[in-house]
């Protein structure tokens, strides 16, 4: 399966096998992603059917993904977009912007957006239209920080968060999104949810989405909570788990590699 040729927007639900999307954050250099897009594209994994891979990168590595990756089998994308799609807003970079580049992906409302940006839900459901409607898919995340879950209030937070961007959207866009579950309390720290509690939140998430529609139910549920090859397989077992949205193990060839291979169909 080639992606990443042309920024068109299209479906990846949970019946086209596991999704691994890298988050490289602010990381990667040029001579560095060289490398690492080369052992990743040298790999018989990605070529593998059942599992559909790609990159999130910082916004000057737009480029280099499309010269390398255009026709091949790994997917790229930004890891931010602006709610505006043009004018006096000094910085910002727009999804028409970023689609010219042949972008799949956009990962709106991560979790470090919200904390350190002061992003809203409101905020986050301008993005998620921006993006489809520059023909990419929008990655929206939703999870709840440690406080929310001892509080017990984790269904309540993701369900504000996912309904906010489901409200703006009619069905027939919703179904192009991606949805990633990541609890903020699991995100760097080393810690995971359980494999169970992971099912339970992604459930829950599956139901928000049957309401917006039957077909809509199917829409892609990532978890994005330190994902690691040791424990991608069992996560990854969860019915309700599509793949994952990955951190730190997405900057090492081998580990990103083996969270592919984890999600390969047994």
């Amino acid at each position: 399966m080639t992606i990443g040729t042309a920024a068109s927007a299209r479906t990846l639900g949970r019946k086209a096998g596991k999704l691994v999307v890298g988050n490289w954050k602010l990381h990667g250099s040029l001579a560095g992603n060289e490398a690492l897009l080369g052992d990743l594209l040298a790999s018989p994994v990605l070529s593998a059917p059942g599992v559909t891979a790609a990159v999130c990168v910082p916004f000057p590595y737009l480029a280099q993904c499309q010269a390398r990756l255009s026709g091949q089998v790994l997917g790229f994308g930004a890891q931010d977009v602006s709610a505006q799609v043009s004018g006096a807003y000094t910085g910002e970079v727009s999804a028409p912007m970023i689609a010219e580049f042949g972008a799949r992906f956009v990962i709106v409302g991560h979790s470090e957006r919200r904390t350190y940006h002061g992003e809203t839900d409101a905020g986050v459901a301008a993005k998620t239209v921006r993006v489809l409607d520059a023909g990419m898919t929008p990655i929206v995340c939703v999870g709840e920080t440690l406080a929310e879950r001892e509080a017990g209030e984790t269904k309540a937070v993701v369900t504000r968060q996912l309904e906010a961007v489901l409200a703006v959207l009619t069905a027939e866009q919703a179904v192009q999104i991606v949805v990633a579950y990541e609890p903020v309390w699991a995100i760097g720290t080393g810690k995971t949810a359980t494999s169970a509690e992971a099912q339970e939140v992604h459930a829950h998430l599956r139901s928000l989405l049957r309401a917006k529609g039957e077909a809509v139910m199917d829409v892609a549920v990532l978890y994005g909570g330190s994902v690691k090859p040791d424990n991608a397989a069992e996560l990854f077992s969860m019915a309700d788990v599509d793949g994952g949205l990955i951190g730190g193990a997405a900057l090492k060839a081998a580990d990103f590699l083996a969270i592919c291979e984890a999600g390969l169909p047994r």
